[in-house]
């Protein structure tokens, strides 16, 4: 076996998904604080006319991992776009009120 075989085999990983986590959370506003130490998502849904919004997943990330995943997800925006066409935005992206808060 070279070590590219081998490397594959060390390389992967088992992951469960229970059927709770599976469902999924909807979201249509997401907002991203750091400090320097880790990157905080916050996952919203707010309803149409309704001035208070509900968060409905955090996930805390370290900075290494905020890094993969904005690669990851750049990586299957352009993915999907090649597929289905350019994602257009409807409305202006929108910058939170301080450095460290960003809304998406």
């Amino acid at each position: 076996m070279d070590n590219n075989q081998n490397q594959n085999q060390e390389n992967n990983l088992n992951i469960e998904l229970n059927e709770m986590v599976a469902g999924g959370v909807y979201s249509n506003l997401a907002l991203v604080n750091h400090s320097p130490s880790e990157f905080v998502l916050d996952f919203i849904q707010m309803m149409p006319g309704v001035q208070q919004a509900k968060v409905r997943s955090r996930v805390i990330l370290a900075p290494l991992h905020a890094k993969r995943v904005l690669t990851a997800l750049q990586q299957n925006i352009q993915n999907y776009e090649q597929q289905y066409g350019e994602i257009k935005e409807l409305e202006p992206f929108v910058l939170g009120g301080n450095n460290n808060n960003v809304q998406a």
